[in-house]
């Protein structure tokens, strides 16, 4: 019976529907299959835009460390949280994910068609189905984490590739690396709100 659920969990037929299990083991399970495939499309994605667009070069965009630990939780929280919250409807949180997804292209220091990021989109589209299926399962807090432990990995292999490893940027980095900070202590608050709200009134008879 427990091949059987994740057999089918893993059915895209059922990638817009809840989880059959919420336990910590079967998200984590989850979550790996969905991340292993985007790793796998970023890879086509890439080769289909080295042979179709002349002198491509995938984009390599370094981020701070407060910039790559904040993202994951601003984007869980914007583009699927809110959506789920705020009007309940799958469809509304497969927009929020669609429009995350569409946001990655742009990953990237030139905007020309040459070196846009069409493989972080590729990436993404498993992404967008693994979070929008544990949010409304009730478990968007481990797509947070999830999503935020990702990040760290990824951080701490460009650290230790080479890449320059700051704690937080300069200038007008500074800035949005801040407001990233607040704008995540903000949207947690009000997401637990939101979530503590629609308790009490599944609960009201």
């Amino acid at each position: 019976m427990r091949r059987l659920d994740e057999l089918l969990d893993i059915n895209p037929k059922f990638w817009l529907s809840k989880y059959r299990k919420t336990t910590l083991p079967y998200l984590i399970k989850m979550g790996i299959f969905y991340l292993a495939l985007g790793l796998a499309l970023q890879q086509v994605g890439n080769i289909l835009a080295e042979h179709l667009i002349t002198n491509y070069q995938i984009p390599s965009v370094p981020i701070s460390i407060t910039m790559g630990f904040t993202s994951g939780p601003l984007e869980e929280a914007t583009f699927f949280g809110l959506p789920f919250y705020l009007n309940g409807n799958y469809l509304a949180v497969l927009a929020g994910g669609i429009l995350w997804s569409v946001l990655h292209i742009f990953n990237t220091h030139d905007f020309a068609l040459t070196n846009l990021a069409y493989g972080s989109v590729f990436f993404t589209i498993p992404h967008i189905f693994f979070s929008l299926r544990t949010w409304i399962s009730g478990k968007g807090w481990f797509a947070i984490l999830f999503h935020t432990a990702w990040n760290a990995i990824v951080l701490g292999v460009q650290c230790i590739s080479g890449v320059n490893c700051i704690i937080i940027g300069n200038g007008l980095y500074f800035f949005l690396d801040l407001l990233s900070v607040f704008a995540v202590v903000f949207l947690i608050i009000a997401l637990h709100r939101m979530h503590r709200y629609r308790e009490r009134i599944h609960r009201q008879p």
